[in-house]
């Protein structure tokens, strides 16, 4: 059976490439969505309207000098071979795309219909496509691909059989496989293992076990058990695992700008930051579980007594992201304060205690070369010789995160905070959050290391509210 997807406005907002992730089925663009994202590529959102003339610049050039016939009928959508290794690639045929010209549909007595002259007009006339093409192509499974909740209860509403979210940027069905940087074994670990052998590499104890049992391993990962022994995967060949053996003692005992560890996992998380082989490293977990504090602590310690890095930047997604930081006067700085307040909660518990705190504050501020950015300004830019710290990023689409991923330079490190139970983005869940993406791809990337900081540490009244409201 033949498939026509009819896409809303907010799936090309959310992928501009999303035309290219049917298959070899149609996709179905009404007129109404070329001129929702004409109109949206003008705004002053620079993220948004990007979007939009990606979005715009693709269908361009999918649609060439296609006949309005052609057009209406659908053009061959062209995508590259990339099973040829030759510079000129061979281009095969994968789907069609066509433009639903929506304003000529009519209500007549076999189709229902929307009504188009209300608020929700847009909408309407989107739905009423995926309708009439239910139901003059009865050969066909016709499905309306929106990412807007309430428009696929209306469009079921209004007797259109298939309704569906955008599912091409999920890389997880369930959010509980996401990988959290170890994994725990109940009882004993080597209960498990037949067979092992042990290396010392100087002070270092190695073991070698089968790949076999364990599949899902990734390097810069820890194996955890209840008899407190604690492996950490220093590599992963064809046949073998690495397991460098770790002193728990050794791993509590660990120090960042004069904190320690509260809990197995923050100990894991500082290993990680300390991990020299680290470009990128993802912490995620709940409020209060402590990522931004041990993320600054890190910072300090490395930028202000080993002289690792030359700054330390900081920024984070805003309600919306980005968002305009306005023209009125003050520095970028002064303008992102009110969002990176949680930076200067963090430098109090630092240096809180100190007999004038303020001027301590003030004091590393300067010497450590602490910059806060607005996201809406790092495209285009080159970070070299800095530590780079996002926060919150479970707001950002998997586009944004990787504008921002691709602008750490040489002898820079990225570290990256979220919490997936806190996304205000209305187009955006757990599963399809920039964090969640980040995690799943970069965890085979041997610089890349990931940490889920699950201990809640800020006060027991954070951790009943985080557990039970």
């Amino acid at each position: 059976m033949e498939k026509i997807y009819v896409l809303d406005t907010n799936v090309l907002l959310h992928d501009p490439l999303a035309i290219y992730a049917f298959a070899e089925h149609m996709v179905v663009i009404p007129m109404t969505v070329l001129e929702e994202l004409d109109i949206i590529k003008d705004r002053r959102d620079k993220d948004v309207s990007r979007e939009a003339r990606l979005a715009i610049n693709t269908i361009d050039k999918i649609v060439g000098d296609a006949t309005p016939r052609q057009l209406q009928a659908g053009v061959p959508i062209h995508t590259l071979d990339k099973s040829t290794n030759s510079n000129e690639q061979a281009k095969s045929c994968e789907g069609s795309l066509a433009i639903f010209p929506d304003q000529q549909i009519t209500a007549t007595d076999n189709i229902p219909f929307l009504n188009g002259n209300h608020d929700h007009a847009n909408d309407n006339r989107i739905i009423n496509v995926a309708l009439s093409l239910q139901a003059t192509h009865l050969r066909s499974s016709v499905c309306l691909v929106t990412k807007d909740i309430n428009m696929r209860i209306k469009a079921k509403g209004s007797g259109l059989e298939r309704v569906e979210d955008y599912r091409k940027d999920k890389v997880l069905d369930d959010l509980d496989l996401m990988t959290k940087g170890y994994i725990e074994f109940t009882g004993s670990f080597w209960s498990s293992v037949d067979s092992v052998k042990t290396e010392a590499h100087g002070r270092h104890t190695v073991h070698v076990i089968s790949k076999s049992l364990l599949e899902s391993l990734h390097l810069n990962m820890f194996i955890i058990d209840e008899e407190d022994f604690i492996g950490f995967v220093v590599n992963i060949d064809h046949d073998y695992v690495y397991l460098l053996d770790i002193n728990k003692q050794h791993l509590m005992n660990q120090n960042f700008w004069g904190i320690h560890p509260r809990n197995l996992e923050q100990a894991m998380a500082f290993y990680l930051l300390r991990h020299e082989n680290s470009d990128l490293m993802v912490m995620t977990g709940p409020a209060g579980s402590g990522k931004t504090l041990l993320a600054l602590a890190y910072g300090l310690q490395v930028t202000m007594e080993e002289k690792r890095f030359n700054k330390i930047i900081v920024a984070r997604s805003t309600p919306p992201m980005a968002e305009d930081i306005g023209f009125l006067p003050g520095t970028e700085e002064e303008k992102m304060a009110p969002w990176l307040a949680a930076f200067d909660d963090n430098l109090e518990i630092l240096h809180g205690a100190d007999e004038h705190s303020i001027s301590s504050i003030d004091y590393v501020k300067q010497k450590a070369n602490i910059q806060f950015k607005s996201l809406n300004f790092m495209r285009g830019r080159s970070f070299n010789n800095a530590l780079i710290i996002i926060d919150e990023a479970q707001g950002l689409t998997q586009f944004q995160l990787k504008s921002i991923v691709t602008r750490i330079g040489s002898n820079s490190k990225i570290i990256v905070l979220g919490n997936l139970a806190q996304i205000d983005n209305k187009y955006i869940t757990p599963l399809t959050s920039g964090l969640t993406y980040l995690v799943e791809k970069s965890k085979p990337f041997k610089y890349a290391s990931i940490m889920h900081v699950n201990g809640i540490e800020r006060s027991r009244l954070a951790e009943f509210a985080e557990e039970n409201l």
